[in-house]
């Protein structure tokens, strides 16, 4: 049991720090890897985001049969965003701290984590109000949490390299519970822990019956009645809120307007549709989607007046549990990417992707009872997110006749150089992208990942590579592209994306 905070210290500051240890760490590797042309190219390291393209050896891109369509990216340079360290993250149930999941001997499981890098697992969702605290549990007892699953939790965090964001019950609870449990999790995360979230989408308790009477002003006292006690037991602990489902404007807003002071960050829950819907298809989950641009655009401007960041701190396709079929389909692993990059560009500080569970729908990783089964689709999609970087994003646009791509550009804050992402979503035209890299460019190399159709649920691929279960991950060389002056060029596949690094 970790003791080196019971909320004393600034959790930001400890996660930051940990965040340069993490790059160091991971630069290490790299250095680790040797100078031999096989070891360049990382495929054993894993990281082929992070090569330097001047290393490379010539490997000339595969000219694609059939046509190409000419598709142009212009990369200005000009910052227009950011995606901050700890990213991509991902949101379980707190029924899952009930399984054997989270534990340090769920190797598989902490392999796949850690693939993604040091990021934000979020626990929380509809659970939440349904467990108690035991403080003399035995654990892994449905309903309730015990210290021992808290301290299991903490070995897990610990050796996959990231941190928490805590949620306690708030409508079935009592603040003595609640600070009693915090404090309790405070000791044993220690630095893991940087945020603690009271219920889960509470703006919907009205509608669940949990209370008689229910609206904006009442949570607010209850938050506040919690938030007091839990601050009386750990006063350091940070908070956040409001953790709400869509009402940015009537929920969202006038808590971050009201109680901004009193939290450390801005959270909110955001799903494109139902999967019950008969209209939540494919197609439509990698069209363009404004309700999101303008649920971002309201998010930044309260987290701008707060002088707070937002998260969506639980998120995913389709809600219901997704749409079998789309969600877990090869479908989500395009959306995936625009997705992360679209709350990004719209100033989020991260996302949370729901998961767990085997069945059909939108985990990212599929596990029974905490034994991991396969990385799905989506998780690949996030996995070409982060090889991408951290860092700064240049505004980039497209022309492209009114085919559905898109792109995005990184100045990585590693020092590797500029990641260009490129997303082919038609179903059949082969692309020659032609990328205006806005300055000089020394080299360039490439890697995509494709998938067999837009409905296949497995059979994705990064650079001819699959995710094993056991989160082993060995991409082939990438491909060196053609320079210049200021332009690459790179073919891209029909239902691909492409990840080019410049230097």
């Amino acid at each position: 049991m970790h003791s080196d905070s019971d909320g004393s210290g600034s959790p930001r500051e400890a996660h930051l720090a940990r965040h340069k240890r993490s790059a160091l760490s991971r630069r290490a590797l790299l250095v680790g890897c040797g100078a031999t042309a096989s070891q360049i190219l990382l495929a054993g390291c894993g990281d082929v985001s992070r090569v330097n393209p001047l290393l490379l050896p010539p490997n000339p891109q595969p000219t694609p049969a059939g046509s190409t369509t000419p598709v142009s990216v212009t990369v200005t340079r000009t910052t227009v965003g950011a995606i901050p360290p700890s990213f991509a993250g991902l949101s379980y149930d707190k029924l899952s701290m009930n399984l054997p999941r989270f534990n340090a001997r769920n190797t598989n499981l902490i392999n796949l984590f850690r693939l993604l890098g040091s990021s934000l697992l979020r626990i929380g969702g509809y659970s939440v109000d349904f467990v108690q605290w035991a403080p003399n549990g035995l654990g892994q007892t449905t309903g309730e949490v015990a210290p021992s699953d808290i301290d299991a939790l903490a070995a897990f965090l610990e050796a996959a390299d990231w941190d928490c964001l805590y949620s306690v019950n708030l409508a079935k609870s009592t603040p003595a519970a609640a600070a009693a449990e915090v404090l309790y999790a405070a000791r044993s995360l220690g630095r893991r822990l940087v945020g603690v979230e009271l219920g889960n989408e509470c703006n919907l308790y009205g509608t669940y019956r949990y209370f008689n009477d229910w609206n904006l002003q009442i949570f607010e006292q209850l938050w506040e009645e919690y938030r007091n006690a839990i601050l009386q037991s750990a006063p350091n602990v940070a908070m956040t809120g409001p953790a709400a489902i869509g009402n940015i404007g009537s929920w969202t807003v006038p808590f971050a307007q009201q109680l901004g002071g009193q939290i450390s960050l801005l959270t909110q829950h955001y799903y494109r549709a139902s999967g019950r819907d008969p209209g939540s298809t494919a197609a439509k989950l990698i069209s363009p989607d404004p309700t999101l641009i303008a649920n971002l655009a309201q998010l930044k401007a309260a987290a701008a007046a707060s002088g707070i960041p937002f998260r969506m701190s639980e998120t995913n396709s389709y809600y219901a549990g997704g749409a079998i079929g789309v969600s877990d389909s090869y479908a989500s692993s395009l959306w995936v990417i625009d997705y992360l990059f679209n709350v990004a560009l719209g100033g989020g500080a991260g996302v949370n992707l729901t998961g767990g569970g085997d069945t059909g729908g939108y985990t990212p990783i599929a596990d029974d009872n905490g034994a991991v089964q396969q990385a799905r689709p989506e998780y690949y999609g996030a996995l070409f997110f982060t090889l991408a970087g951290a860092g700064s994003l240049f505004d980039t646009s497209v022309s492209a006749s009114g085919l559905n791509v898109t792109a995005y550009s990184v100045a990585r804050a590693d020092a590797a150089g500029i990641s260009v992402v490129v997303v082919n979503k038609e179903l059949s035209q082969n692309l020659k992208v032609t990328v205006d890299c806005g300055g000089p460019v020394s080299s360039a190399s490439v890697i995509s990942m494709e998938g067999a159709s837009l409905e296949a649920t497995s059979g994705v691929r990064i650079q001819s590579s699959t995710v094993a279960t056991d989160g082993s991950f060995n991409p082939k060389a990438p491909y060196t592209l053609p320079v210049s002056g200021n332009a690459v060029s790179c073919y891209l596949q029909p239902l691909s994306s492409a990840l080019i690094s410049l230097v």
